[in-house]
């Protein structure tokens, strides 16, 4: 699915274009932003703007931004070179190196708008995932090393990294974290590690090798841990300053009972939660909401959620670790400015009147493509597309359907290739999405290019009623009934339901390829139902077809939902993920059934994957999923 942001402003422009280029050897590469802005409306749009300032040349004589310069100079902030590490990241700029200044506007909906934070300025993780989805590279850790059963995992940092406060970052912040939210009894939050943090039943041991290594080690292999930490969930290792957070702990504070009192904490746990956690249960996150909190991120936070009930404000970390191919110390923009917004038709007139220069959340649906094409004019605005993250949309039919019947026709692949020729995909790429996408299959997008099968993207996704009618005669749906729709291949009508929900779309796709279905001669009807009863039938196993997303990202690894039934998301076949993930079948909705040969294949090389630190071995293993996914041919995919 190709997500569309919104550009506006040249200062924006030329910052992210200039920051988020491959990383020089041995750093690792910045998030990159297409170049396909147009630079002549977002210069116009940034002279006019209050709020972006005219910025300054980035040049072989100011290795820092002028803001910071000045402070130097005064004596409030230490020279550039004590404020970098050693060996800092170096980011190659994907056209050339940037100008200072400049203030990025953009929103959040609601006071809880965790997630555009995180995907805006906070993807600073140990490792992260490569600019091109291919792998896994250095981060905060300067280099990394896992043995081969993925047991063991150990991270070299940088020398002389700093925490935005201008305190050291060293292995000793992520033992603390360790200590405090794995170890500690008594906080709260150490009895809900997360899965990824644990193996056999057992959470992770954290040791400190020196100062500046740091090693991770679990009782049973856990291959996928550095993609885990290159997910939003791994900035936990790296969020939690010991210098700062110590203060909050008992065994440590100067007067605990004071500072619970102070911030109307709960206990010592709760008082933890508010200055370096989160609240169980809540969206809150001590990141957003508490501005003393320090930080490792590009901007840190002076005005957070509770500072100020409009605006959430982010400006430059003058101890930012990463610098340009020319030694610049980035970022490039000064600050970054979130409007709190009531709701989400106040963003979309911010959005239409050129007040946003960077987004892509909330306001970016089908339903507002038509409006936001009509104003780009006005607004000053452009468009611009990010790499394919899957399929707009899935069409799962029940291959364990509890109907013995409509399970025998479902499973053949022959139905199932012949509902795929009866979709007319251009067409719902013209009326849905303002023709912007192509067809495609279920499939790894070519934006993994090691795991990418242009044949298994384009396979089965041509508009032909006459092949349609080909395959499903091979499926046994060879005569027609009295109302016009083939009959089951035993002679008998044959009708099913597609479940849909109205979120995100989906009953709009839904509806216009179950149309298109009953003018390929299949009794198709639609049943438009709330997403929680969706739910409720899919993993209940009482569905005949379920609509929802499709196609397998960069994160294929982590969650290979659509290409074997790997979890409760595979709604092509719960009662095989069940056989998978829960063998006795114990509280679950659907009763387990062993699922054939080839399935079962892909469940022991997603098995060895878990089990292997070696990221070569473990592409080879998932291309042997991805060819037995592209045979078996599971379910239905529409367009990118």
């Amino acid at each position: 699915m190709r997500k569309i942001y919104l550009i506006l402003g040249a200062v924006l422009v030329m910052g992210l274009l200039a920051a988020c280029g491959a990383a020089s050897a041995p750093g690792a590469a910045e998030e990159a932003a297409p170049a396909a802005a147009d630079n002549a409306a977002a210069d116009n749009t940034a002279a006019e703007s209050s709020e972006a300032e005219a910025p300054a040349a980035a040049d072989a004589d100011s290795l820092e931004a002028p803001a910071l310069a000045e402070m130097v100079a005064s004596g409030e902030l230490p020279p550039l070179a004590e404020r970098l590490p050693t060996e800092p990241l170096v980011v190659e700029p994907v056209e050339s190196v940037g100008q200072y200044g400049g203030t990025w506007r953009t929103a959040l909906v609601g006071g809880s708008d965790n997630a555009w934070l995180v995907r805006t300025i906070s993807y600073e993780h140990l490792v992260r995932w490569t600019r091109d989805w291919t792998g896994i590279e250095p981060n905060i850790a300067k280099s990394f090393e896992a043995n081969d059963e993925g047991t063991e995992y150990t991270f070299a940092l940088r020398e002389g990294m700093k925490w935005s406060d201008g305190e050291p970052f060293t292995a000793d912040d992520i033992v603390y974290w360790y200590e405090i939210n794995v170890l500690d009894e008594e906080y709260e939050g150490a009895h809900n590690v997360s899965s990824w943090l644990t193996s056999g039943g057992e959470p992770v041991t954290v040791e400190k090798v020196d100062d500046y290594t740091v090693k991770f080690t679990f009782a049973e292999p856990n291959g996928l841990f550095l993609q885990n930490i290159a997910t939003p969930s791994g900035i936990v290792l790296t969020s939690f300053p010991k210098h700062y957070c110590s203060q909050f702990h008992p065994d440590t504070a100067t007067d605990i009972d004071a500072l619970i009192a102070e911030n109307n904490a709960n206990d010592w746990g709760n008082l933890m939660e508010l200055k370096c956690g989160g609240v169980p249960g809540t969206p809150y996150d001590a990141k957003w909401y508490n501005a003393d909190l320090p930080t490792l991120m590009a901007w840190d936070i002076t005005k957070s959620y509770l500072d100020n009930s409009t605006q959430l404000v982010a400006e430059r970390n003058p101890y930012y670790w990463k610098v340009d191919t020319a030694g610049h110390q980035l970022p490039y923009i000064d600050r970054v400015i979130y409007d709190i917004l009531e709701d989400r038709e106040v963003l979309l007139l911010k959005v239409l009147n050129g007040e946003i220069d960077m987004m892509s959340r909330h306001f970016n649906t089908n339903d507002n493509k038509a409006v936001l094409a009509d104003s780009m004019d006005a607004g000053e605005f452009n468009f611009f597309e990010t790499v394919e993250s899957g399929n707009t949309t899935g069409f799962m039919f029940n291959l364990t359907h509890k109907d013995p019947r409509m399970r025998a026709i479902f499973q053949d692949k022959n139905f199932r290739i012949g509902m795929s020729y009866c979709i007319n995909r251009q067409e719902i790429i013209d009326v849905l999405y303002v023709g912007q996408g192509e067809p495609m299959q279920n499939a790894i997008g070519k934006e993994v290019p090691a795991l990418y099968d242009e044949e298994m993207y384009n396979m089965y996704t041509e508009y032909d009623v006459d092949m349609a009618h080909e395959y499903l005669a091979k499926a046994g749906l060879t005569e027609m009934g009295d109302d016009g729709f083939f009959l089951g291949p035993d002679g008998e009508p044959f009708a099913f339901t597609v479940q849909a929900t109205d979120s995100f779309g989906f009953n709009d796709r839904a509806e216009m390829v179950t149309n298109q279905w009953r003018a390929c001669g299949v009794n198709a009807t639609l049943s438009v139902i709330d997403r929680s009863l969706l739910y409720t039938r899919k993993d209940s196993n009482e569905h005949d077809v379920h609509v929802w997303g499709a196609g397998a990202g960069p994160d294929v690894f982590l969650d290979p939902r659509y290409l074997f039934p790997a979890n409760g998301e595979s709604a092509f076949a719960e009662a095989w993920v069940t056989w998978y993930t829960n063998r006795t079948g114990e509280g679950a909705l659907t009763p387990p059934e062993e699922p054939p040969a080839e399935v079962q294949h892909q469940m022991e090389l997603y098995d060895q994957i878990k089990a292997t630190g070696d990221l070569e071995l473990q592409n080879e293993l998932m291309k042997e999923i991805i060819a037995i996914a592209k045979d078996q041919f599971y379910m239905i995919g529409i367009s990118s």
